[in-house]
């Protein structure tokens, strides 16, 4: 375990900053949203707002900041939830549109308080976002809703563009990884009806350096892959406080690379955005455009395809 020991240089960020990343950060404040870009302390947030290579990517954070679970990775803070702000997915929507973002990401913290996981709400800002402008692409990345299929139907039948939810971990270290509500199969039975039901682009990440065996992260990419994931990210533990997980390894960038091709073109994953300062939304909207022509599709092809799936 690496308690105690410096962050190597290639774990340096710049902090954020620009005209752009302030008028985000404003039009945040002034709609009391929240994003888990700030909540979890997230080391590419200025690069990811500022958008300078393509459409920029803030990721939205519904149902409030605190969490129902306590996953010993994350520096969400658990406990002492509040009701749903009914007005929170109109307010999402018009920051969307005030900020002019092309490429939108929604998540939230668990909420297995409510009966339905505040899945519903969750749907009510997709469909927000898309009667606005439904060429507008939106990224979920999801809850497991406790494995309950309904709740994941509805996600799909919002009509978002991309669907994530993120298995953390090889199956070994779900626990201490991840709070023991959450598990591996629960995962990927859940990214399993995402591909069976929906006609989206399914994404996953997974941490590295918290003492996985690189058989374990091989044999989770088969595992991923048999579910119809298409989509893979991979980034660096970090621990975000004493009382957190101790990072087991701070993993060097030359195995990311190798990580990165084995799961484009050893398992054919769409791509694979992997490096240690990788988060599971790192710059998701210039990375799922590079994708979409790489794959012979343009992005008018997937704002008509949006427009078609909403109806319009």
């Amino acid at each position: 375990m690496q308690r105690g020991r410096r962050k190597p240089d290639w774990l340096k960020s710049r902090p954020p900053s620009g005209s752009r990343f302030t008028a985000i950060k404003e039009t945040l404040r002034d709609r009391d949203l929240h994003t888990v870009c700030e909540e979890a302390n997230c080391p590419n947030m200025g690069e990811c707002w500022s958008g300078r290579d393509g459409p920029g990517t803030a990721t939205f954070m519904l149902m409030g900041d605190r969490c129902s679970r306590g996953c010993n990775f994350c520096d969400v803070e658990t406990g002492g939830m509040e009701a749903l702000d009914p007005a929170e997915p109109a307010n999402v929507a018009d920051a969307v549109a005030e900020i002019g973002l092309e490429y939108v990401v929604l998540t939230s913290v668990d909420r297995d308080d409510l009966a339905d996981g505040g899945s519903e709400h969750f749907a009510e800002t997709i469909r927000e976002i898309k009667r606005r402008d439904p060429g507008i692409l939106v990224e979920t990345l999801i809850p497991d809703f406790a494995g309950d299929p309904d709740a994941v139907d509805r996600i799909v039948d919002a009509g978002p563009d991309v669907i994530a939810h993120n298995v953390e971990t090889v199956e070994r270290l779900q626990w201490p990884v991840r709070d023991r509500r959450a598990n591996y199969e629960q995962s990927l039975a859940v990214l399993d009806r995402i591909d069976r039901t929906a006609d989206v682009h399914t994404k996953t990440s997974l941490m590295l350096g918290v003492g996985e065996y690189d058989h374990e992260v091989y044999r989770t990419l088969g595992d991923l892959r048999e579910v119809g994931v298409d989509v893979v990210t991979f980034g660096q533990y970090l621990q975000p406080s004493r009382s957190h997980l101790d990072v087991f390894d701070y993993v060097h960038p030359d195995v990311f690379d190798v990580w990165q091709r084995v799961a484009e073109e050893e398992f054919g994953f769409l791509y694979c955005a992997s490096g240690p300062m990788v988060r599971s939304s790192y710059k998701a909207g210039e990375l799922f455009v590079e994708a979409l022509l790489r794959d012979g599709r343009s992005v008018a092809d997937a704002r008509r395809h949006a427009r078609a799936a909403g109806g319009d």
